[in-house]
């Protein structure tokens, strides 16, 4: 499995807003970089490395939502999704034939008819889910899924606090809508300190 890559600059202080743009634009690129030769069969890693980078990518735009607009977070979130299923439509046929390859290296050769009467309809399932990637990749590139997710990162902004006060847009936002939801609610800053940490 092909390690994630580090972010850059990534730190607990860091603003969430920031720490978002930063780890969803290394995620949709690391998603990118995984496409070469993914249909390629006879190298079923590389269907298992950009469906892990498509795990990775979901879950980040999920941890980093509040950040970015809805009307283009909610169409590139559900375009990831799908690509991931369209991956997963490969990966488990793929999985049961490298396990029955396994199995024919340690069996009898009399065992073998056996063994290629689950191996045929896995194959069959196989070309069908390279079908459906092939489709899914056509899609993703149709319409513009790795410059939309770029441009999604670029519009990371600070989350609202609260449901009633947005967050200012002069770069000190983050810490006046903190100070005026304190006001609001009554809190003391020690119990909304956690407001503007970022994940790791």
């Amino acid at each position: 499995m092909a390690k994630a890559r580090e972010i850059d600059g990534l730190r607990a202080d860091l603003p969430f807003a920031d720490a978002a743009a930063a780890t969803v634009a290394v995620r949709a690129e690391e998603l990118f970089e995984h496409a070469a030769g993914v249909l390629d069969i006879t190298d079923i890693e590389r269907v298992h490395d950009m469906r892990v980078a498509t795990r990775r990518l979901r879950a980040v735009l999920e941890i980093y939502a509040p950040c970015f607009p809805r009307e283009l977070f909610k169409p590139v979130l559900a375009e990831v999704k799908a690509l991931a299923d369209a991956l997963g439509a490969r990966r488990d046929p793929d999985v049961l034939l490298d396990r029955l390859a396994g199995l024919e290296d340690v069996l009898p050769k009399a065992a073998r008819p056996g063994l290629e009467a689950f191996a045929a309809p896995a194959r069959e399932e196989q070309a069908r889910g390279n079908d459906v990637l092939e489709a899914a990749l056509a899609e993703a590139e149709r319409a513009n899924l790795r410059a939309r997710l770029a441009a999604l990162a670029a519009s990371a902004t600070e989350p609202r606090v609260d449901a009633g006060v947005e967050a200012a847009p002069d770069g000190d936002g983050t810490e006046r809508a903190r100070a005026d939801a304190i006001a609001t609610a009554g809190a003391a800053p020690a119990e909304a300190s956690s407001a503007d940490g970022a994940p790791a």
